[in-house]
């Protein structure tokens, strides 16, 4: 296994250069590869946006796919992506958005040239946005019927507060939503859509001096360098937090977390150790005494989530509603038995969870939609790029007694967050639970 590891280390190079006006391209070419996918990253998400035009920035990924000045409307890009028989999709967070092709790598110009198209000249046609209007609310009307996908914005919602942009939903509201115009759309643009706060990331069978030209072709006319700031999130909790959202299901929805870790802190590799003895895969400690052992749920796992100045670690779970009384004992038993020292971390199991992330990271890394997304992600909010010889060392650098630590250092009542979706009038009796 650990020669599998050393020839992904090998494989998988990084060169970082940019566009005359500073538009950052990294390219990982990966030369076994037929394929390329060429990734648009933009430093903005929903957390850069007033109360006011909340949503404005998942939106505007909606309407990059209805065209620009060369491919008109949607039909057009679609019809220009499939005639490659590429795939095509973006995505929106509260601090970055994407949007990629993914194709064969004789067509990386048409991708280019697409892209380039869709989203630095957007037509913006106000009948096209007042139609998605109608579609983003249906879009919030599924998430809302779906608990298991609803249930992690309901607990941001508890965990920030609603006053600060990190507390709110990224798909905004109907309210704001259905008041956007194509002036805000256009305004939104011009601040955030700038050389210093967008990125290319390009991976799969290519050469990087090609990418270079046609990031230059297509993309070299991006300047600017004003980046707005954020506003940091502070959190002041001295008891736990219970939100109980009431909605009549057959199978209740939570979510428990604790105080966690920003994005790039030196605690990860402890963090995400820790999180996959917990909750990562079906031998981790929450599934066997959740789901083996009691059968409280079919579904429980360990999540973590990091942003640029907070996170959060916990856990996620659907449950029968007669018996969330005795899983939320038991899942909160899990993580306060590291934090005590009642339940040992074995030499087998650290060694057992390093191997899983390890392996998970492997495959994960076979896709390159997902180096793109590994190479990315941090580059575009911490501006550096981690190699994967890196991660490993980090991961193989954990210890029993880092674990511990992390444990008793945030496993703690006065940080607890509990959200709730299910057939449940008082959220009193869970309080109880918590303290």
């Amino acid at each position: 296994m650990r020669y599998f590891y050393v020839i992904l280390i090998t494989i998988m190079k990084i060169i970082d250069t940019s566009t005359k006006k500073g538009l950052r391209i990294i390219t990982s070419p990966v030369p076994t590869l037929e394929s390329v996918t060429v990734t648009v990253w933009v430093g903005t998400g929903s957390r850069y946006e007033s109360k006011e035009i909340s949503g404005i920035s998942h939106f505007l990924e909606h309407m990059a796919f209805k065209g620009g000045k060369k491919y008109k409307n949607a039909q057009a890009v679609s019809e220009a992506i499939d005639a490659i028989g590429g795939e095509f999709n973006a995505g929106t967070s509260k601090e970055w958005t994407n949007f990629y092709v993914r194709a064969s790598k004789q067509h990386m110009e048409k991708v280019f040239d697409v892209l380039s198209d869709m989203l630095l000249s957007p037509s913006l046609r106000q009948s096209d946005i007042d139609r998605e209007k109608g579609v983003i609310v249906e879009e919030m009307n599924m998430y809302e019927d779906t608990p298991m996908y609803k249930i992690g914005d309901v607990f941001e919602n508890l965990y920030f507060g609603k006053k600060h942009s990190l507390g709110r939903d990224i798909i905004g509201t109907k309210k704001t939503v259905t008041s956007l115009t194509r002036s805000d759309f256009k305004k939104y643009i011009a601040t955030h859509y700038r050389a210093n706060n967008m990125l290319i990331t390009v991976s799969g069978g290519v050469d990087s001096k090609d990418v270079e030209k046609l990031a230059e072709k297509y993309f070299g006319s991006v300047d600017g360098s004003d980046k707005q700031d954020i506003e940091i999130f502070s959190k002041n909790q001295n008891k736990p937090q219970v939100f109980l959202k009431n909605k009549k299901v057959d199978q209740v929805h939570l979510v428990l977390g604790f105080n966690g870790i920003p994005l790039g802190n030196n605690d990860r590799y402890v963090e995400s150790v820790l999180a996959t003895i917990l909750g990562g895969g079906m031998s981790s400690r929450l599934f066997t005494e959740v789901r083996e052992k009691r059968g409280l749920a079919y579904s429980v796992r360990a999540d973590q989530s990091h942003y640029l100045d907070v996170g959060y670690v916990g856990a996620q779970a659907g449950l029968d509603p007669k018996r969330i009384d005795e899983a939320i004992k038991v899942i909160l038993g899990e993580f306060y038995s590291i934090a005590n020292r009642s339940k040992k971390i074995t030499s087998q199991e650290l060694k057992k969870a390093k191997e899983y992330m390890r392996g998970h990271l492997a495959l994960s890394l076979e896709s390159t939609k997902s180096i793109n997304g590994f190479i990315g992600h941090e580059a575009i909010l911490l501006g550096k790029v981690r190699t994967i010889e890196e991660v490993y060392q980090g991961i193989d650098s954990v210890t029993t007694e880092d674990l511990y630590r992390y444990a008793q250092e945030h496993f703690v009542p006065e940080t607890l967050n509990l959200a709730i979706i299910g057939p449940f009038k008082e959220s009193s009796r869970f309080e109880k639970l918590l303290i």
